[in-house]
């Protein structure tokens, strides 16, 4: 008996339930794919969530300043646009408020299961069905679609010393708002997307604040600007939205241009500079806080207050990563240090080392971890080797860097459902991308990634994976992924129909 048929003889009696689908996560991601499936007429499937509530990252993300850097016109699905958006750029509350509202309208309440935290997933090649263990009990499903999405897991370094801080520490992912920052001495931790948003939210409530920034970020200003009543009536007009959405979609596919040919984006990084130059004066902060990288290399931030907020008096940059707690003491790498009663991680999140693949056993009853040894690999970002009827969005090199991660989802999402129609129509249990195609389609993938700003821009980055290979960055246009994901390509898989 091998390490499946063992799984299914110890879980047998455990099943809770039995699907044809199963969701995992209640993001954007897996609210769309409900949505997607009761389109096509798939309504045996449930979401299971494991908070209280959807809304993925932007129900987790409640720091100060939390806001979107994508345009909200763009930052939603394509079938449920909103006209009534505040700003340009919308901020945490209104984006969840728009991803609770969209679920209600498109009836997947009573889809999603919540407080249901999956905990492994195997696959049962005899009976072409995948087991999913939760804290409440065993799930059946033929098919899994994870969403769980990048921003899930939060990175908490290892630091020496930061369990025995004497004072307090959460990550900004985790914002503890039971905390009062009035005239508290704040340590950050890091100094990328979230940073630059929280930063000048809290500076001045502070006693001081301290920013650890092992490496500078690329920081262009933001065309943060309120709709007004006009501009929302506007877009209540027929068409009216939807040319905005795509005027704005073709400007961005514009930019992405640069990230496959970074000589272009290195003249927008005298836009930059001149960004730096009009908030900071002191010469020694501009140096610190100036990459020495080509500009997309690392993510390119929008922020119009993150300089300014450095700036003040209250503000020190130390342009170095932390070695060491002793105390209420931070000490940096390069000797520097400072006193905190506050620790504030603005880290990240596991984006290369995807978290869900220590989890997720296949047909060979090795993990995708086991599997992927650091470097992460599907068949057009969504379809693996080894784990058939398994479907994951927002999967290996499909991150664009440039525009909506919505146009992503969607692509994938349409793929997927093309792949569950062609299973149900051809009464199919059994679905797998082969070998050969995986290999010569990643194949591809890597050798456009060489030239792209990502793998010549001479920074370190979330793109570049432990192995020192680029497996989240998807070298082509969102027109050429939009495409790629048109149809199923059944020549792609082995598809075994029901006996």
């Amino acid at each position: 008996m091998n390490k499946t048929d063992k799984s299914l003889e110890n879980s047998q009696v455990d099943l809770l339930a039995r699907h044809d689908v199963i969701i995992i996560g209640s993001g954007f991601s897996g609210i769309g794919a409900g949505i997607r499936l009761t389109q096509e007429g798939i309504n045996d499937f449930v979401i299971l969530e494991k908070h209280e509530n959807l809304g993925g990252t932007w129900r987790d993300n409640t720091y100060p300043g939390c806001e979107c850097d994508v345009p909200s016109a763009l930052y939603s699905y394509s079938f449920a646009q909103n006209k009534n958006w505040s700003k340009v750029f919308a901020g945490q509350e209104e984006i969840l408020t728009y991803t609770e509202k969209t679920a209600h309208d498109f009836g997947m309440l009573p889809f999603l299961r919540f407080g249901i935290y999956v905990k492994n997933i195997e696959w049962q090649e005899d009976k072409k069905v995948w087991f999913v263990f939760t804290n409440t009990g065993t799930y059946q499903a033929n098919k899994v679609i994870s969403c769980v999405g990048y921003l899930h897991e939060p990175i908490m370094p290892k630091i020496a010393g930061l369990e025995d801080f004497e004072g307090e520490v959460f990550h900004s992912s985790n914002w503890d708002h039971d905390i009062d920052l009035s005239d508290k001495r704040v340590a950050v931790v890091g100094t990328g997307a979230s940073a630059i948003q929280f930063i000048p939210e809290i500076q001045p409530l502070v006693k001081n604040l301290t920013a650890f920034q092992r490496t500078p970020q690329w920081i262009l200003p933001k065309p943060d600007i309120y709709v007004n009543k006009f501009f929302r009536t506007f877009f209540h007009l027929p068409f009216t939205l939807s040319i905005f959405r795509k005027s704005l979609y073709l400007a961005m596919e514009i930019f992405g241009i640069g990230f496959r040919n970074p000589t272009l984006l290195k003249r927008l990084q005298g836009l930059a500079k001149r960004h730096i130059n009009r908030s900071i004066k002191d010469e020694t902060l501009k140096k610190k806080i100036t990459p020495d990288y080509t500009m997309g290399c690392k993510r390119v931030l929008l922020s119009n207050h993150y300089y300014k907020a450095l700036s003040q008096d209250n503000v020190d940059v130390i342009a170095s990563g932390v070695q060491k707690i002793e105390g209420n003491k931070i000490i940096a790498s390069n000797g520097e240090q400072c006193e905190a009663d506050i620790i504030i991680l603005g880290t990240g999140f596991h984006v290369s080392d995807v978290p869900i693949a220590k989890h997720v056993k296949g047909k060979s009853g090795k993990t995708m971890d086991d599997i992927w040894q650091g470097s992460p690999e599907a068949y057009r970002g969504t379809t693996i080797t080894d784990f058939p009827n398994f479907f994951l969005i927002l999967g290996p090199n499909l991150a664009i860097g440039h525009n909506s991660a919505f146009i992503i989802i969607e692509a994938q999402l349409n793929y997927v459902t093309e792949a569950l129609k062609e299973m149900r129509d051809g009464d199919i249990s059994r679905l797998e991308v082969s070998s050969h195609a995986q290999k010569i389609y990643n194949e591809k993938v890597q050798q456009d990634l060489k030239s792209t700003v990502w793998n010549t821009g001479g920074c370190t980055s979330y793109y570049i994976d432990e192995n020192g290979k680029n497996s989240i960055g998807f070298p082509w246009s969102t027109l050429k992924l939009r495409k790629m994901l048109a149809n199923f390509d059944n020549q792609a898989y082995t598809l075994d129909k029901n006996k």
